[in-house]
C-alpha cells in the first residue's frame, strides 16, 4: 500500500532579526529563572541552540546582559509616560493614578522584577543605569508637578531637596515592594492593584504638605 502520509511541513528559515529576538527573548526568561549568573552554555541548552549561534548574535555575555537591559527596562519605558504626569489639565491625582496604572503592568510582570533583583545582587550596573530614568521620570516629575498643585517654588527657585526625593521614593518603593509580595514571594497580598496604589497616592497626597511645611514651605 502507498506511503499516503502528507509531507512534512518545511522548516521555516528566520531571518538574523528575528533569530537575534529570539535568542534575546528565551535569554530574558532564562535570567529570569535562574539569575544573572548563569552561562552561556546553559542557556544555550535551555534554548536548545549551540552557544556558537548565541555568540554569533552576542559576541559575549556582557553584550547580551546589555542587550537584556536594553530590552527589558530602557525598551519598555514609555514616552506616554512624561505625557499622562504633565498634562495639568488633570487633577494631579487622577494623573498619578493613571501613571501607576500602565506602569505596574511593567514593574509587576515576574520577569522584569527578578532580573532587577537579581542584578542588584550581582552588583551589576543595570540597576545603576535604570534608576537615573525613574529618578527623572518618576521621582522628579512626581515633585514637580506636586509643588505645581500646591503653588509651591519650583525648580528654577529651588531644586530638587532630599526630603521630597525620599518621600517620593518610599511611594514608587512601596508599590514596586508590593510586586515583589504579591507575583516573588507570593505570600498574603491584596490581590487589586487598583485599590493599592490608589491607597499608596492617597497617603503620598495627604503627606507631603506637612512634609513641605516641615521644610519651611507653605503649601497655598
Amino acid at each position: 500500500m502507498p506511503d499516503v502520509s502528507p509531507p512534512a511541513a518545511p522548516r521555516r528559515r528566520y531571518s538574523p532579526a528575528e533569530r537575534r529576538q529570539m535568542i534575546l527573548d528565551g535569554a530574558i526568561q532564562f535570567f529570569a529563572e535562574h539569575g544573572l549568573d548563569g552561562s552561556t552554555h546553559q542557556l544555550a541548552k535551555y534554548l536548545n541552540v549551540t552557544q556558537p549561534l548565541i555568540y554569533q548574535y552576542f559576541p559575549n555575555k556582557e553584550e547580551l546582559i546589555d542587550a537584556v537591559y536594553e530590552e527589558l527596562f530602557r525598551g519598555r519605558w514609555r514616552e506616554e509616560f512624561d505625557h499622562i504626569l504633565s498634562d495639568r489639565s488633570r487633577p494631579l491625582r487622577d494623573r498619578l493614578l493613571d501613571f501607576y496604572d500602565h506602569y505596574a503592568q511593567i514593574m509587576h510582570s515576574s520577569e522584569w522584577m527578578r532580573v532587577y533583583l537579581y542584578s542588584g545582587l550581582r552588583n551589576l550596573e543595570l540597576n545603576q543605569r535604570y534608576n537615573p530614568l525613574v529618578e527623572k521620570g518618576v521621582i522628579a516629575r512626581f515633585c514637580e508637578e506636586l509643588r505645581h498643585s500646591l503653588n509651591l517654588p519650583g525648580f528654577d527657585a529651588l531644586p530638587l531637596t532630599p526630603q521630597e526625593r525620599e518621600a517620593t521614593w518610599v511611594l514608587h518603593g512601596g508599590l514596586f515592594y508590593y510586586g515583589v509580595r504579591r507575583f516573588i514571594y507570593q505570600v498574603e497580598a491584596s490581590e487589586d492593584t487598583s485599590l493599592t496604589v490608589d491607597a499608596a497616592v492617597t497617603m503620598y497626597l495627604a503627606g507631603m504638605p506637612e512634609v513641605y511645611r516641615r521644610m519651611g514651605l507653605s503649601p497655598g
